[in-house]
């Protein structure tokens, strides 16, 4: 995090820069071009303007304040790392950035965003917020972050690499022609992709642009005659990787977007695009040229997210590899926090952190972490994405708790998981009822049964009943989608509040992580990965991918049905039969002695 004064300079600058371009204010979102969660070091702009690091949010730089807006994920962690005055803090939600605007600009203000930083949705809601202001949105020529920007790094060059046919399960060309059926079924001549993830899904590769992520940054574009425009850095690309892609696929450098999308766009036309991961910059094109709008969900987002068989077999290999990991760390844990207590040596949080991604370099096909982990004990554990630093001594106390949410790539998938730990039995007050109260509500969807045409948001109300009784509640979603050897956030299926119009489907993969939080006090998460499976009668299930005890110390054992005993005895029974011949004699004794019949 840069200090107070570096972000008043910062600022000062890009207030001069937007005076040169006759700007009064700036929306300042945490998206790159491809509008993703996580960005290149090239693209953090919003960290390089106002310190803030999480994953979600954005600034509107006015003349008077830095206005930052995060959901309830983040509000600790932006007042922590945006605390200078000039800062003003807002919750993306209950005050949303466009209502904030309408409400702080002047009548004659222009104001500034990167067409290729906003996707349409963002634009709609600005632009019909300031209707009646008379203030006007400017799309800016040059992103002007990157003019004060001196030392901003490079855009990312990581080398692609060919993604084989037995783990993907079915091949680009394939792909490529059921995408184009689908076009022609919907009466598109072309559609424009900007998502990396869904483009090294389609074209069956791999890359090294974001951290976590085994993505290269690119566009495609594909036209209804099967002709495919790959728009990616030609240093990234190998002759393996020519020799990979089916022969209608051409490569272009990524500047070349706009410019072929304006020369094979035509007036008429129907051009698909998702309008909440497109930038505005590509609708603008099309409307300059009269096509026909297509806005709807990307065609390759609903098909990714229903894995074929061999990409759910694969995800089931490496959730066994994950859960030994996970399994060793938890026995590991278990005696060191308490032993080294004694001796005045304990267990930090930066240990534990690199503790569980040492067991995981011990297993079979893992590559690297699929996201920043969360190491997190007592109070830290109330900020959802707290992260260590690399000097960080936080101790986990004996007579503590602790979080850790972690995951990792694999050959064969990708992983993410979640438990909390207590180590004796002097918890903080209300730790235990709390606890109790996130295993039923695990417990409540991860054996839910629903209809074909249910939501994600038909059922979050199910998993939070539990705490709802004891008048909890967590500010977060219950469950996201994740990726085959992608992204660990993969849309479009989730679980929460919002609307979220995605029928849950046969083949996809989401978590189930409900949780319950204390500011400065405690955390608390249990996550699992499940696929969703049909039953005969035609219901849909979760069928659970992820093998990792669960702390049984801190359940209220008289407030649990019998339902929820008899599961969460068949969970541990069945983990020691999937896992229990690959783990240490260590690990599988302390699963024998602590992970029995609960009675």
């Amino acid at each position: 995090m840069l200090d107070a004064p570096d972000h008043r300079t910062t600022v000062s600058a890009l207030r001069d820069e937007l005076a040169k371009q006759g700007l009064d204010a700036f929306i300042l979102p945490r998206y790159d071009a491809h509008q993703a969660e996580y960005v290149a070091p090239h693209d953090e702009r919003l960290a390089h303007v106002t310190g803030f690091t999480g994953s979600a949010g954005m600034a509107i730089v006015t003349p008077d304040t830095v206005a930052i807006f995060v959901d309830g994920r983040y509000v600790v962690q932006a007042a922590n790392q945006c605390a200078d005055p000039i800062f003003s803090h807002h919750h993306l939600h209950n005050e949303p950035p466009e209502n904030w605007l309408a409400s702080a600009a002047g009548s004659d203000w222009k104001i500034g965003y990167d067409a290729m930083h906003l996707p349409p949705v963002w634009y709609d809601r600005f632009f019909s917020a300031l209707t009646d202001t008379c203030a006007e949105l400017v799309a800016t020529k040059t992103n002007p972050v990157d003019v004060v920007w001196p030392d901003q790094p490079a855009p990312p060059m990581g080398k692609i690499e060919p993604f084989p046919l037995q783990f993907a399960g079915k091949s680009a060309a394939d792909k490529i022609s059921e995408l184009v059926s689908e076009m022609r079924a919907q009466g598109a001549a072309l559609l424009v992709e900007t998502q990396p993830d869904n483009i090294a899904w389609l074209l069956n590769v791999r890359g090294s642009d974001v951290a976590f992520n085994p993505i290269p940054l690119s566009f495609l574009l594909v036209d209804v005659s099967g002709q495919v425009y790959w728009f990616v850095a030609d240093r990234k690309v190998s002759a393996d990787i020519t020799d990979h892609l089916p022969k209608h696929v051409r490569l272009l450098p990524m500047e070349a977007l706009l410019p072929t999308l304006t020369d094979k766009a035509q007036a008429g036309q129907g051009v698909l695009f998702d309008p909440d991961f497109s930038p505005e910059a590509v609708r603008s094109v099309l409307r300059e040229i009269g096509a026909k709008e297509q806005p709807q969900r990307g065609l390759i987002t609903l098909t990714k997210a229903r894995k074929n068989q061999i990409e759910v077999e694969g995800l089931r290999a490496c959730h066994i590899a994950d859960g030994v990991a996970w399994t060793e760390f938890c026995a590991w844990l278990a005696h060191e926090v308490p032993a080294r207590a004694t001796f005045g040596h304990p267990v930090t949080e930066r240990e534990a952190e690199h503790k569980i991604l040492s067991f995981r370099r011990q297993q079979p096909g893992f590559i690297y972490e699929s996201f920043n982990t969360i190491s997190a004990a007592a109070g830290n554990a109330a900020m959802c994405h707290y992260a260590t630093g690399p000097d960080n001594q936080v101790p986990i106390s004996s007579d503590g708790t602790y979080l850790l949410d972690s995951g990792g790539q694999y050959e064969t998938g990708t992983t993410d998981a979640t438990r909390s730990f207590a180590f004796w039995t002097h918890r903080p007050e209300g730790y235990d009822r709390a606890y109790t109260a996130v295993f039923k509500a695990f417990h409540a969807i991860a054996t839910l049964r629903f209809p074909a045409g249910t939501q994600g948001h038909h059922i979050d109300a199910i998993c939070r009943r539990p705490l709802w009784d004891l008048g909890l509640d967590y500010d977060h979603g219950t469950g996201h989608g994740i990726g085959h050897r992608l992204s660990v956030h993969e849309h479009p299926q989730r679980i929460g509040k919002p609307h979220n119009p995605v029928d849950l489907a046969p083949g996809m993969i989401l978590s189930i992580e409900p949780g319950y939080y204390e500011t400065d006090r405690f955390g608390i998460r249990i996550e699992n990965l499940f696929e969703i499976v049909q039953a005969e009668d035609g219901f849909m299930e979760f069928s659970n991918l992820t093998w990792i005890p669960i702390q049984t110390d801190m359940l209220l054992l008289d407030k649990l049905s019998d339902a929820e005993r008899s599961w969460l005895n068949s969970y541990h029974a069945e983990l020691v039969q999937r896992i229990g011949s690959h783990l240490s004699a260590k690990a599988l004794s302390w699963v024998s002695s602590n992970c029995g019949q609960i009675m």
